[in-house]
């Protein structure tokens, strides 16, 4: 099998989240889920993607503060116009509400989403409180969390245009300018990593690749697909036991990694190790039964058992 791209916000949601589960996090009635439907703040669907729940939390905090659907349209309509590379703000912004306004956060600033007018974070009290400790704000004060978070929310903006890019064939630069402009804004961007070492290993550049992969798995040490990916590069560059090792670890994180076990199969075989190269040819089909990669697996799996018969 293939070294794969990270396609979804982590292989770990395939396909994103179902109607029924997006309610249940949410807990927002489907009444509700469908009134935001019909006003336009999300499309309807029976599956959301992973950009569509970030909209969702935020219309159900500002439901919370009992903004109206009038205020967030408008609201909308003024971040659009507003800030430039912003078509979906409910999930590429970190959006508030101070009062009855609606407050979005831009590069460390707060500013009303209407009149683009900067709100101020701070009232008398807590000015007094700052005055008494003239000294620099911790790492983890509010405004460092909140800049970070924003930072998060950007990076997954950045991801999912990568993988956009990919998908509808534009040039591999534009692609690894998203994922490269993802991990600056948040350098554990795992998925953003994978795809990158990805595209460096379908060009051959293996170290490169490698780096990539590496600071992945350094960032999310339970990552499957970094460890499976990691095997493949090693695999290709014949270093069987480093492979190994990687795919065993995959199969570790998720015993479901129908992928893994077909690539040690074909590992196994290699090294002539026939009895190995059946036991993961098994637990391949017990996985994957009926794709065209079944069938390949099959007919391995069949000739491998008459070798072992004739023996």
């Amino acid at each position: 099998m293939d070294t794969l791209s990270e396609n979804n916000p982590a292989e770990r949601n395939p396909g994103g989240y179902p109607r029924e589960d997006v309610r249940r996090m949410l807990d927002v009635s489907e009444r509700q889920l469908r009134a935001w439907e019909k006003q336009g703040f999300v499309k309807p669907s029976e599956v959301f993607g992973f950009s569509d729940l970030l909209a969702l939390k935020t219309l159900r905090k500002l439901r919370e503060f009992e903004i109206s659907p009038r205020q967030i349209q408008l609201a909308i309509t003024s971040l659009r116009k507003r800030l430039k590379d912003i078509d979906h703000p409910l999930a590429q912004l970190r959006i508030t509400a101070e009062g009855k306004r609606i407050a979005v956060h831009v590069s460390g600033n707060k500013m009303d989403s209407i009149s683009g007018q900067l709100l101020f974070d701070f009232d008398a009290k807590e000015i007094e409180k700052l005055r008494s400790f003239p000294v620099a704000a911790p790492e983890n004060s509010k405004a460092a969390i909140a800049k970070k978070e924003d930072n998060e929310r950007q990076a997954e903006v950045w991801f999912q245009r990568g993988l956009t890019l990919e998908e509808t064939g534009a040039p591999v630069s534009e692609a690894l300018a998203a994922y490269r402009k993802a991990i600056e804004l948040n350098p554990e961007a795992s998925g953003a990593l994978v795809n990158l070492g990805t595209i460096h290993f379908r060009m051959k550049k293996m170290k490169e690749a490698e780096a990539f992969y590496s600071r992945a798995l350094k960032a999310d040490p339970d990552y499957p697909l970094a460890h499976f990916n990691l095997g493949n590069l090693h695999d290709e560059q014949g270093s069987t036991e480093e492979a190994r090792k990687y795919y065993l670890s995959a199969i570790a994180l998720n015993p479901r990694y129908a992928d893994a076990y077909f690539n040690l199969a074909l590992l196994c075989e290699r090294n002539d190790e026939i009895l190995r190269a059946i036991g993961y040819w098994q637990a391949y089909l017990k996985l994957d039964p009926a794709s065209s990669w079944a069938r390949a697996a099959r007919k391995q799996l069949d000739r491998l058992k008459q070798t072992v018969r004739h023996k």
